[in-house]
C-alpha cells in the first residue's frame, strides 16, 4: 500500500507541474528592471447581480469593449470580496453588525458579474501574455472582450489564461485599445463536504450561515518571454561541516513548437545581511513543453534563518534569468531561508504504542519548543475589508506576547503571500493545515481526491521557499466526523505522499486522532490533546483540577481554548446600542456564551462580575487569560515531553464573543497580557494544586523556571513575596539558583508556609528572577482565593447540569435563542413585537 501511495505522489506531481502556471513575475535583466507586469487590481472594477444562468442569457459576457455601459454598476475593489462591495454601495448593511448577517444570506443564491475596462498600448510580439488570478472564491468563468477563455474552480489555486490573440492594442488610438474582462462568480457553495479542501469552511462556533465569495486574490496581466519561469524552488540542505547547498529547482516552460538553447545566468546575495554576491551560468537545450531543470549552489559558511529565540533571521536572495541568444526571456527572484527542519520522537512516548508520529520539532539541530496559537485569520472573512498593513501588525503582536509560532488549522485557509513574508522577517515559525479540512466528509470518488491533493501541492509550491513554513498537517479534526476510519487515514496518508515528494517537511495526518474515530482507523492513544473540554463540559471540573486530571500526558497540544468578550470600545462596533447591557440577542449571534462566560468568570474569581459591563467584560478576558496562563505554565513544565502548545485562537476573522486574544479591530484583550507573560522564553513560574485555599492551611506549591533559550545562567535569584487582600505582605522569601541549563524546564524550590491567617477574600503570589548582575530577567504573578476548593467543585458541577438543561431543551449548543426568556421553549414572556428588546436572563 505504501508504494501505491508513493506512486501515486509521482502521479500527483507530475500532473501539478504540467498544470502550473506562469507565476505573476517581473521580468528583469540580472543588471536592470523592465517592467512586465500589468496591475489590475484596486477600485477599477464594477459588478451586478444577475439570477443563476441569466448573465449569460442576458449577454452580459459580451459587453462591447469600446462602452461605458458598467460606469452605472456598482463599484467594486479587487481583490476584495461581495458583501464589502455591497455594504459600501449601500445594497446591504454591514454584515458584522448586529444580526445583519442574516439579513444578507440572499447574496448567496445569485452570481455575481464583475468588469474591468483597461487599455493596452504596447504590442506583445515575441510574448506570451496571460491573465493571472492568484484567487476567485469560488468558482468562476473569464471572459476577455467577449472571448470565453475558461472557467475555475477552487479557492487556493492560482489559474491563468492565456490572451495573446484576445488583447486589443493601439498605441494611440483609445478606443481600439479597449479591452473589457468579464469574470461571473457562480453561486457559492453551500455543502462544505463537497468541496472540502477547496474552499475554506465557512461555518464552525464563531461564525453564521453567510458564505463568503469574491475575486479574493490580485489580477495580473503578465508578460514574458516564448521560454518562461513557472516555478523556482531553492531546496536548501545543510552538510555535517557546516556547510550547505541550494539545489535551485527550476521549472520552465518552453510555448514554442521548437527546441531552444537557452542561457541561464544566477545570482545570489544576502537579502538582510551582506555578502560577496555568487554567480552562475549554464546553458540547456529546453525542447517545447514544461520542464525541470536544477542547479547546485554550494556556500562554504552559510547564514542559517531561526526562529527569533534561537539566533537571527538571514534571508538570501537569488535571481535566474532565461535567455535566447541575447534576448532576455524571463527572471525569477526569489527570496529563501537556509534551514534545516527535523522531528524527533517525545521522551517517554513509545512508538507505535503511545503515538504513531514524532512531535518534536527541530530548527537546524536545535530544539524548538513551541509557543503558538491558531491563527484564526484571515484578519477579516470578508477580504476586501483587510488590509496587507494588519498582516504586519498581528504578526508583530504575536511575537511581541513571545510565540515563536503561528498555526494555521483546518477551519481557515493557507494565507496571503505577505503573511510568510512577515513571519520569515519576524522569525515566527509556521505550522500549517495545509489545506482546510474540517470535516472528514469529502468525496469519495477518485476524480474529486485528485483535486484535492492537487490543491494542496499547489498551495505547498507556493509556499515552500518561505523558511517560516516548518510543519505541515493534513486534516483538523477530521476523524472526528470521518464516516469511514480507514478511508480517512488513508486519504490523509495520501495527502501526506503528495505533499512530501515537493517538500521536506515533517507531517502530521491530523490533530488530535485521539477520538474514538481516530482510534478506529488505527492511530494511537497519546497522539495530542484539543485541550478543550474545560470549556465545553464547562462545569465538570474547575480549570486547576481539569489540568491536573484530562490534560496531562501528551506530546503536543494543538488546541487549547478559552473564551472571552472583547473590549466595550470594540464592542460598540457591532452591537447595537439597545443591545448592549444586559447582554441583547446580537451578543448571542455573535456567539456569546453567556452562561458559560458567567462560570468561567465565578471560577475564577468566585463571582459572576456582572456588576456593569465593564466590569463583566473586563472579567471574562482577565478569566481567559488567567485559564490561559495557568494552563499553558503547567504544559511547558512538562518540556521535552511535551513540544508544543497552540492556543485557539489568536484572532478570528470575525466581530464576535468567542476565542481570540486580539479581537477583529486587532485591539489585544486583557488576555493577551496573561499569555504574554506564560509566554516569556525565560519564565519562573509557580505550581500549585488549588487556587481555593483555608485560612487555616499551609500554602503549598513549588517554584520553577523554564529555559526556551540555547543560553544558561548562573548565580541568579528569585524572589518570591506573598500579599493578602490589603496589600500587605505576608510571605518575603529570597532563593539563590546556582544554574539554570540551557533548554530545561526544572522544580527549583518548595513553598510550604501557614501564613492565610489575616486574609480575607484574595491573596497575591509575585515571583521575580533577576541574573548575576541583579538584572530582572524574569517575573510573574497570581491570585488565589480564600473559600473551600471541595465545595466550589460541587457547585460547579451541579450548574453544569443547570446549563445542558436549558441547552438541550432549547437547540442545544450553538442556539442562544435559550438565553433569552422570549425566545425560549419556556416562553415566559411572549415575543410578539418588534419593539421588544429581549435581555438574556441570569444578568
Amino acid at each position: 500500500m505504501k508504494n501505491i501511495r508513493k506512486l501515486f505522489a509521482i502521479f500527483v506531481a507530475l500532473g501539478s507541474v504540467t498544470l502550473t502556471v506562469a507565476q505573476p513575475n517581473t521580468t528583469l535583466s540580472l543588471e536592470k528592471t523592465n517592467e512586465q507586469v500589468t496591475d489590475l487590481n484596486g477600485m477599477r472594477w464594477r459588478f451586478k447581480m444577475m439570477l443563476p444562468g441569466e448573465g449569460v442569457k442576458k449577454g452580459l459576457h459580451k459587453l462591447p469593449a469600446e462602452d461605458i455601459e458598467t460606469l452605472v454598476w456598482n463599484n467594486a475593489k479587487v481583490p476584495g470580496d461581495v458583501y464589502t462591495d455591497l455594504w459600501k454601495a449601500g445594497v446591504i448593511d454591514d454584515p458584522h453588525f448586529g444580526r445583519n448577517s442574516v439579513k444578507a444570506q440572499w447574496v448567496q443564491q445569485y452570481e455575481w458579474w464583475y468588469a474591468l475596462q483597461f487599455s493596452v498600448t504596447e504590442g506583445v510580439e515575441n510574448q506570451v501574455v496571460d491573465i493571472v488570478f492568484e484567487s476567485v472564491d469560488y468558482g468562476c468563468e473569464v471572459w476577455l472582450n467577449g472571448h470565453y477563455l475558461g472557467k475555475h474552480e477552487g479557492v487556493f489555486s492560482r489559474f491563468s489564461f492565456n490572451v495573446n490573440e484576445y488583447l486589443r492594442i493601439h498605441k494611440w488610438d483609445f478606443l481600439k485599445g479597449r479591452n473589457m474582462l468579464v469574470v461571473k462568480l457562480d453561486t457559492p457553495p453551500q455543502v462544505n463536504a463537497f468541496v472540502a479542501g477547496k474552499k475554506t469552511p465557512w461555518f464552525g462556533d464563531y461564525w453564521r450561515d453567510i458564505t463568503p465569495i469574491g475575486i479574493v486574490g490580485p489580477v495580473k496581466m503578465v508578460r514574458t518571454g516564448k521560454v518562461r519561469f513557472t516555478d523556482v524552488y531553492a531546496h536548501t540542505k545543510l552538510n555535517k561541516n557546516g556547510s550547505a547547498d541550494v539545489n535551485m529547482e527550476l521549472t520552465v516552460e518552453n510555448t514554442t513548437s521548437q527546441a531552444k538553447e537557452i542561457t541561464f545566468e544566477g545570482s545570489l546575495n544576502g537579502k538582510n545581511f551582506k555578502m560577496n554576491e555568487m554567480r552562475f551560468d549554464f546553458k540547456k537545450t529546453i525542447a517545447p513543453g514544461v520542464h525541470k531543470l536544477s542547479q547546485n549552489v554550494h556556500i562554504k559558511d552559510p547564514k542559517l534563518w531561526w526562529p527569533w529565540d534561537l539566533g537571527d533571521q538571514n534571508l538570501y536572495q537569488s535571481k535566474i534569468s532565461i535567455k535566447d541568444g541575447n534576448a532576455n526571456q524571463d527572471v525569477k527572484e526569489t527570496t529563501f531561508g537556509i534551514r534545516e527542519v527535523t522531528s524527533k520522537w517525545n521522551p517517554g512516548f513509545k512508538k507505535d504504542v503511545d503515538v504513531t508520529f514524532p512531535r518534536s520539532t527541530y530548527i537546524n539541530g536545535k530544539f524548538h519548543f513551541i509557543r503558538s496559537a491558531c491563527w484564526g485569520g484571515p484578519p477579516n472573512i470578508f477580504v476586501g475589508r483587510t488590509e496587507k498593513s494588519d498582516y504586519k501588525e498581528l504578526i508583530r503582536l504575536a511575537k511581541e506576547m513571545n510565540m515563536n509560532n503561528i498555526r494555521i488549522f483546518g477551519w481557515h485557509p493557507p494565507e496571503v503571500p505577505e503573511f510568510y513574508q512577515y513571519c520569515d522577517e519576524m522569525g515566527m515559525t509556521v505550522w500549517q493545515d495545509i489545506i482546510p479540512l474540517g470535516t472528514g466528509n469529502i468525496p469519495s470518488d477518485e476524480k474529486n481526491l485528485v483535486k484535492i491533493f492537487n490543491e494542496g501541492v499547489k498551495v505547498v509550491v507556493d509556499r515552500r521557499n518561505h523558511p517560516s513554513l516548518i510543519m505541515m498537517e493534513g486534516g483538523e479534526e477530521m476523524m472526528f466526523r470521518t464516516r469511514d476510519p480507514k478511508f480517512g487515514r488513508d486519504f490523509l496518508e495520501r495527502l501526506g505522499d503528495s505533499l512530501k515528494a515537493h517538500v521536506d517537511l515533517p507531517y502530521v495526518p491530523d490533530s488530535p486522532m485521539t477520538d474514538p474515530v481516530g482510534q478506529a482507523a488505527g492511530f494511537k492513544p497519546k497522539e495530542a490533546i484539543h485541550a478543550l473540554r474545560y470549556f465545553y463540559d464547562m462545569g465538570e471540573w474547575l480549570h486547576e483540577d481539569w489540568l491536573q486530571t484530562k490534560a496531562d500526558g501528551f506530546p503536543i497540544v494543538p488546541e487549547f481554548a478559552i473564551t472571552s468578550v472583547p473590549s466595550v470600545e470594540s464592542l460598540k462596533k457591532f452591537i447595537p446600542e439597545n443591545e448592549m447591557w444586559p447582554p441583547g440577542l446580537s451578543w448571542g449571534h455573535h456567539w456569546a456564551d453567556l452562561t458559560r462566560l458567567r462560570m468561567q468568570n465565578w471560577d475564577v474569581f468566585g463571582s459572576e462580575m456582572k456588576g456593569s459591563l465593564e466590569e463583566f467584560v473586563n472579567a471574562t478576558q482577565d478569566a481567559q487569560g488567567i485559564i490561559f496562563q495557568n494552563g499553558i505554565e503547567h504544559f511547558r513544565r512538562d518540556k521535552p515531553s511535551l513540544s508544543g502548545i497552540a492556543l485557539c485562537h489568536y484572532i478570528t476573522y470575525g466581530p464576535d464573543m468567542k476565542w481570540g486574544i486580539v479581537d477583529n479591530y486587532r485591539k489585544p484583550k486583557n488576555s493577551y497580557y496573561f499569555v504574554q507573560k506564560a509566554y516569556q522564553p525565560l519564565l519562573v513560574n509557580f505550581e500549585f494544586t488549588k487556587r481555593r485555599w483555608s485560612n487555616n492551611e499551609a500554602f503549598k506549591g513549588n517554584i520553577w523556571i523554564i529555559n526556551d533559550f540555547y543560553k544558561s545562567y548562573k548565580d541568579c535569584k528569585v524572589k518570591f513575596e506573598v500579599k493578602d487582600d490589603s496589600g500587605n505582605i505576608v510571605l518575603n522569601k529570597n532563593f539563590a539558583v546556582n544554574a539554570i541549563d540551557e533548554n530545561s524546564a526544572k522544580s527549583f524550590f518548595a513553598i510550604d508556609e501557614k501564613v492565610l491567617k489575616t486574609v480575607k477574600s484574595k491573596f497575591f503570589v509575585n515571583l521575580e528572577l533577576t541574573d548575576k548582575g541583579g538584572n530582572v530577567i524574569s517575573k510573574n504573578d497570581y491570585f488565589f482565593l480564600i473559600g473551600d476548593q471541595a465545595a466550589a467543585s460541587k457547585r460547579f458541577k451541579e450548574w453544569k447540569q443547570e446549563r445542558l438543561d436549558l441547552e438541550n431543551k432549547n437547540g442545544g449548543y450553538g442556539s442562544y435563542y435559550h438565553y433569552f426568556k422570549e425566545l425560549d421553549s419556556d416562553n415566559t414572556i411572549r415575543y410578539e413585537s418588534g419593539i421588544q428588546t429581549p435581555k438574556a436572563k441570569g444578568f
